[in-house]
């Protein structure tokens, strides 16, 4: 039998507050990633049915106003999916040297693939 009341054995345990602002944030992103998708969409086919060359595709991201618009599209992207992965981990990875490894290895290679795709864009953009 314990002395210690209900209230104390449970603080420490709950909400840290951290989950309300990951939740918000995901929204946020996902809200953000809605009109920058579909311009991506519509400004991709728009080029695709102009040829599609990779002078044109070129010569379309050497505007400021793109590039720019560009690099918001893979950030939110990037930011948006590690968010998403970074809760499937949590929620279905049980073994917690297993979970802190897929989160760390998550986080470096959306990382990787965020700056890999920015400097592609910026590589287009100031060529």
């Amino acid at each position: 039998m314990s002395l210690r009341s209900p209230l104390s054995r449970a603080r420490g345990l709950g909400s840290a507050k951290h989950g309300v602002h990951h939740f918000w944030v995901q929204r946020v992103s996902a809200i953000a990633l809605i009109p920058l998708a579909l311009w991506f969409v519509f400004s991709v086919a728009t080029l695709a049915s102009k040829g599609g060359s990779f002078e044109a595709v070129r010569y379309w991201a050497s505007y400021p106003s793109v590039a720019v618009t560009l690099v918001l599209f893979l950030a939110a992207a990037v930011y948006h999916s590690m968010l998403g992965v970074q809760v499937v981990i949590e929620d279905y990875v049980s073994s917690e040297g297993w979970k802190i490894s897929a989160l760390l290895l998550s986080k470096f290679a959306h990382v990787v693939i965020g700056v890999a795709g920015i400097f592609a864009v910026l590589k287009l953009a100031l060529a």
